[in-house]
C-alpha cells in the first residue's frame, strides 16, 4: 500500500499524465460531441425513422472503422517504444507502415462493405423508410473511409511520440468541421440524413490533410532516415502485422457486440433503436473522455517498457488509474442526476424521449463498470501485447453471449443488462490477464 501511495504522490508523473491526457480528452470529446450534434440535428427532423436511419447507418460505418482501430492502437505501441529507445529511423518506419496499411485496407473494406451492409440491413428487418435512408447515409460515409484510416495511423503515431497537440489539432479540425457542416447541410440546405454523411466525409479528409502536414514537422525532433529497403522485406512488417492482426480480431469482436445492440434494438422498433442511439451517445462521451487517460497510459507505459524503467511504469499505472476512477464517478453522477436533460438536448420526439428515460439507470452504471477495461487496454497497447487483449475479449464474449440470449425475453431491459454484464466481464478478464503477467514479471521482459 505504501508503494501505491508513493506512486500517487509523484508530482512529475501527474504532470506527464495530464500533459498527454488533457489535450486528448478535449480532442476525444469532440468525437461524441459530433455524434450528439448529428443526433440533435437529425433528431429534430419530424420523423423517428430519420433518427433511426442515421443511427443504423452510423452503426454500419462505425462497425467498419471500429474494427480497423488497430491502425491507431498498433501504431501507438510501436511508436512509443521506438521513442523510448530514441530511434528516429524506427519511428519513420512505423509511420510509413501505418499510412500504407490504412490506404490499402480502405480500398479492401470499401469493396466488401456494400454487400455486407445489405446482409446486415436485411437481418434488422427495418421499416422501408428507415432502410432507404440508412443505405444512403452509409454509402456516402464510405467516401471518407481512406481519410478516417489515415487519421488513425497519424493519431496513433503522434501519441506514441508523446505529442498530444497534433492529435488535438487533427481531431478538433475533423469533428468541429463535421459539426458545423452537419448543421449547415441538414438544417440550412435541407439535405436531410444524407447531408450529415456528406459533412462527415468532408471533415475526415480535412483532418487527414492537416495530420500529414503536421507529421513532417514532428519528425524533425527525431533525427534519422527511413530505410525504404526495409519496407520491402516481410520480416520488418511481421511484428506490426502480428499485433494489428490480434487487435483487429479483438476490435471486430468488440464492434460486433455494439452492432448486436443496434440490431436487437432495431427489432424492437424505430423508437427503441433511436432511444438506444441517444443513450449510447452517453457511453461515447464517457468512453472518449476516459480514453484520454487511456492514451496517456499507452504512451507512458510504452515509453517505460521501451526504456525498461520499472518504477516509471508503476507510477504511470497508479496515477492514470486513480484519475480514471474519479472521472468515472463524475460521469455516473452526471447521468444519474441530469440524464433526462442529456436526452432532451438530443431529440424533441416525445416517443423517443419516453423510451430513453426508462433506461437511464443503465447509462449511469456504465462508466463505473467500463472504466477499467479502457485503462487496461491502454496498458496492453503500450506493451504491444495484443494477443492477450484478443484472448481476453474473446473470452468475455463467450461468457456474456449465453447471458444475452437468456435475457432476450426481457426486451430492451434484457439487452441493456447483457451489455452491462459484458463490460464487467471484459474488465475482469483483462485485469486477471494483467495480474498473471505481473506475477510472472513479464511486463518488462525482452520480446
Amino acid at each position: 500500500m505504501s508503494a501505491l501511495i508513493q506512486a500517487w504522490r509523484h508530482t512529475p508523473t501527474h504532470r506527464r499524465v495530464w500533459a498527454l491526457a488533457a489535450p486528448m480528452i478535449l480532442s476525444n470529446l469532440s468525437v461524441p460531441m459530433v455524434a450528439l450534434v448529428d443526433s440533435a440535428v437529425v433528431g429534430h427532423l419530424p420523423h423517428a425513422h430519420q433518427l433511426g436511419a442515421a443511427a443504423v447507418g452510423s452503426a454500419l460505418y462505425v462497425l467498419i472503422v471500429g474494427v480497423l482501430g488497430f491502425l491507431r492502437m498498433g501504431t501507438t505501441g510501436f511508436a512509443a517504444q521506438a521513442a523510448g529507445r530514441e530511434d528516429g529511423g524506427a519511428l519513420r518506419q512505423v509511420l510509413a507502415q501505418g499510412l500504407s496499411l490504412g490506404l490499402g485496407l480502405a480500398v479492401l473494406f470499401a469493396i466488401l462493405a456494400v454487400p455486407l451492409a445489405e446482409l446486415a440491413l436485411q437481418s434488422m428487418n427495418p421499416s422501408a423508410a428507415l432502410d432507404d435512408q440508412a443505405r444512403g447515409f452509409f454509402h456516402m460515409r464510405l467516401l471518407g473511409l481512406p481519410a478516417a484510416l489515415v487519421n488513425y495511423a497519424l493519431v496513433g503515431w503522434f501519441l506514441g511520440t508523446q505529442n498530444a497537440r497534433a492529435p488535438l489539432a487533427i481531431l478538433l479540425t475533423t469533428n468541429l468541421c463535421n459539426a458545423a457542416l452537419s448543421l449547415w447541410f441538414v438544417l440550412g440546405l435541407d439535405w436531410g440524413v444524407v447531408g450529415a454523411a456528406k459533412a462527415a466525409v468532408i471533415a475526415e479528409w480535412s483532418g487527414a490533410l492537416l495530420g500529414l502536414v503536421l507529421s513532417r514537422h514532428a519528425l524533425a525532433r527525431y533525427p534519422g532516415k527511413l530505410d525504404t529497403n526495409a519496407l520491402h522485406h516481410w520480416a520488418n512488417w511481421r511484428p506490426l502485422l502480428a499485433v494489428n492482426r490480434d487487435i483487429f480480431i479483438r476490435s471486430l469482436a468488440l464492434q460486433g457486440v455494439f452492432f448486436l445492440v443496434t440490431v436487437q434494438g432495431a427489432r424492437l422498433g424505430d423508437a427503441t433503436v433511436a432511444a438506444n442511439a441517444l443513450l449510447l451517445n452517453g457511453l461515447l462521451v464517457t468512453a472518449y473522455a476516459l480514453d484520454g487517460l487511456a492514451h496517456a497510459t499507452e504512451a507512458l507505459c510504452g515509453h517505460a517498457i521501451g526504456a525498461r524503467e520499472r518504477l516509471a511504469l508503476s507510477r504511470a499505472l497508479v496515477v492514470t488509474f486513480g484519475w480514471s476512477l474519479l472521472a468515472s464517478l463524475a460521469f455516473a453522477l452526471f447521468f444519474f442526476s441530469a440524464g433526462q436533460w442529456f436526452i432532451d438536448r438530443q431529440s424533441d420526439i416525445p416517443g423517443v424521449r419516453e423510451v430513453a428515460y426508462g433506461y437511464l439507470p443503465y447509462l449511469a452504471l456504465l462508466p463505473l463498470i467500463a472504466v477499467w477495461s479502457y485503462l487496461l487496454d491502454g496498458l496492453f497497447i503500450g506493451a504491444t501485447r495484443a494477443r492477450e487483449m484478443r484472448n481476453a475479449m474473446l473470452l468475455s464474449i463467450a461468457l456474456a453471449l449465453p447471458l444475452g440470449v437468456a435475457l432476450q425475453g426481457l426486451g430492451n431491459h434484457g439487452l441493456w443488462l447483457a451489455f452491462l454484464a459484458f463490460m464487467a466481464i471484459r474488465s475482469l478478464t483483462l485485469g486477471w490477464t494483467a495480474w498473471r503477467l505481473y506475477r510472472n514479471d513479464a511486463w518488462l521482459a525482452a520480446r
